[in-house]
């Protein structure tokens, strides 16, 4: 187990090297977890991996005690009974409305028509909010796999994504019409472990959001 005492949710993916690199600075000792990139629960360094939108699910069912995710996740999973701890700083992505581009605008043409805008997503919670209070009726389209795809095929009209630096919705041909929300990486803990073993958990929190401002 490492030196605070507690079980650390990982996310892979994109967030993976960063995080990683935060614990080391704090005391976390991560070498086996960047020497195996299969095995997912690593008992001596109190640390499990696992898909971003996972980590949440496993603090708030205690088998994790803290968690890094990013805000997107929180945003989706609302209900999650979680405390949100800390902004990380790292792994800065925006939450965009997108369609192809030399389209019409594909929200302006929706309300031009009077029609009902179609919107592929896999953020289906952050995107019906959105366009409830900005008072705009659209059809939701739930895509969990490439969802650039669904505006060049005509299956929808714009899509609901996130994104780090707009490459891939270039590359792909679509272009950025609002932006919804930031979204950093973050700390979560269960809510028992942030009452039980609330030494450790500030003291971890402490020392991320210290070595995030000294980093800075």
């Amino acid at each position: 187990m490492n030196r605070y005492g507690l079980r650390i949710a990982v996310p892979r993916g994109t967030m993976l090297r960063a995080s990683l690199d935060a614990l080391d600075a704090v005391g976390v000792d991560t070498a086996e977890v960047r020497e195996n990139d299969r095995k997912l629960l690593f008992e001596d360094a109190g640390i499990v991996t696992m898909r971003p939108s996972d980590v949440a699910t496993y603090v708030e069912a205690g088998a994790a005690d803290v968690g890094i995710t990013g805000k997107d996740v929180l945003m989706e999973q609302v209900g999650r009974d979680v405390v949100e701890l800390a902004d990380l700083g790292y792994g800065p992505c925006r939450i965009v409305l997108a369609s192809v581009a030399g389209d019409p605008d594909p929200a302006r043409e929706a309300l031009r028509r009077l029609g009902v805008m179609r919107v592929a997503t896999k953020y289906t919670g952050i995107a019906s909010r959105f366009f409830e209070q900005t008072g705009r009726q659209v059809e939701l389209v739930k895509v969990n796999g490439s969802v650039e795809l669904a505006p060049l095929t005509g299956l929808v009209d714009a899509i609901v994504d996130l994104t780090a630096t707009g490459t891939t919705l270039r590359e792909n041909g679509l272009v950025e019409r609002e932006q919804i929300a930031d979204s950093t990486a973050r700390l979560i803990a269960n809510p028992a472990a942030h009452r039980l073993k609330a030494a450790a958990v500030d003291e971890l929190r402490r020392a991320l959001v210290a070595q995030g401002t000294a980093a800075a």
